[in-house]
């Protein structure tokens, strides 16, 4: 489910309202929590953050010209997603993630490669999210992504 979307806030105002302040809450902790450099906005339909190319020039290898991407957030039929490039580009970061989440949440860890799922919007576990969000530097990003995804 893909919501069409000008700007973050109309990202938002488009989902149900038993979403919305979950979602907006998700958004907020991240957005406060991430090194500076990030920049906020709606690509791929998603809201997210990314490498704004004032800063990475060389944009993302895949849709040339457009800011490198770092971190999303959707909303999806049946969970939230958040998907977290930096998960799936630094396997140590990937090995903290999976051994912290049992310590703050009890569900049980729904993950793809760099897609984090939850279907329980009501037990997010938000304060790992914040730390999870504070562990990767613009400049961390960059030299990860040039050295194992640019060609």
């Amino acid at each position: 489910m893909q919501i069409t979307a000008t700007s973050v806030e109309d990202y938002i105002s488009k989902l149900s309202e038993e979403r919305k302040e979950v979602f907006k809450r998700l958004f907020d902790t991240i957005t406060e929590n991430l090194p500076e450099g990030f920049k906020k906005g709606v690509s791929y339909g998603m809201v997210g953050w990314n490498v704004p190319l004032e800063t990475f020039p060389a944009g993302y290898h895949c849709t040339p010209g457009t800011p490198l991407p770092f971190m999303s957030l959707a909303s999806q039929k049946n969970f939230i997603a958040l998907y977290h490039m930096g998960i799936y580009a630094k396997p140590e970061l990937l090995d903290w993630f999976v051994a912290e989440f049992p310590k703050h949440s009890k569900r049980k860890l729904d993950m793809g490669k760099s897609c984090i799922r939850f279907k329980k919007i009501d037990e997010i576990p938000f304060e790992l999210i914040a730390e999870l969000s504070r562990k990767m530097t613009v400049e961390e990003w960059v030299n990860i992504y040039e050295n194992n995804f640019k060609k």
